[in-house]
């Protein structure tokens, strides 16, 4: 992307991107994982089936809004760049893969499958606020660019983190598969997006 932001964009970009941890009645956290630190600590996770359960459950609708962020950027409406776009359709496909797999396994495992309500989730962990997806939205080309890739990058630091918990809990060979894709795939797609947002 080219440096071309005007200076209130600029402004919008740190707040979304520092927003992006922030709870849906945008309080500020003191953790820039976005405040669902304590529930996605080693200790809160526990360890085995629990961890694997727990992990699923918040992993698939941290994953949907993901998609649903992607499906935003591949809109002709929004006018996103080539480059965004192309990052989009990775995204959708590789997260979309991954929620269907982990929705077989709480299926497996008898639990409670996660649901679109839970996209909630006390906001955190780089979910976006219902506000932030609105000025998403209704944003379009280079302020769309911008919005999205500070939104996606928090959204990613989350995910890794959720998948450094897993990998120490759990005992599942699939489940620490997963967490090492996640962390493969969304680093690399990390670095891609800082370096665009950077211009």
């Amino acid at each position: 992307m080219r440096s071309f932001y005007a200076l209130p964009l600029l402004i919008v970009v740190a707040a979304l991107a520092t927003g992006c941890g922030q709870s849906h009645d945008m309080n500020s956290m003191d953790d820039p994982a976005g405040g669902m630190t304590s529930m996605h600590s080693a200790e809160a996770m526990g360890t085995g089936r629990s961890a694997d359960v727990m992990f699923s459950q918040q992993m698939i609708p941290h994953h949907q809004q993901a998609v649903a962020m992607s499906e935003l950027a591949l809109d002709p409406a929004r006018g996103a760049s080539p480059a965004v776009q192309t990052l989009a359709r990775g995204i959708k496909a590789g997260q979309a893969q991954e929620i269907t797999l982990m929705a077989g396994w709480l299926q497996q495992w008898d639990a409670s499958p996660a649901g679109e309500a839970d996209h909630e989730m006390e906001g955190g962990m780089g979910l976006l606020s219902k506000q932030q997806l609105d000025a998403l939205s209704k944003a379009n080309g280079e302020a769309f660019d911008a919005l999205w890739l500070a939104g996606m990058i928090g959204h990613h630091e989350g995910a890794l983190l959720m998948a450094s918990h897993i990998r120490g809990a759990t005992k599942n060979a699939a489940v620490s598969d997963l967490a090492d894709a996640i962390t493969t795939s969304q680093t690399r797609e990390l670095a891609e997006m800082s370096a665009m947002l950077a211009g």
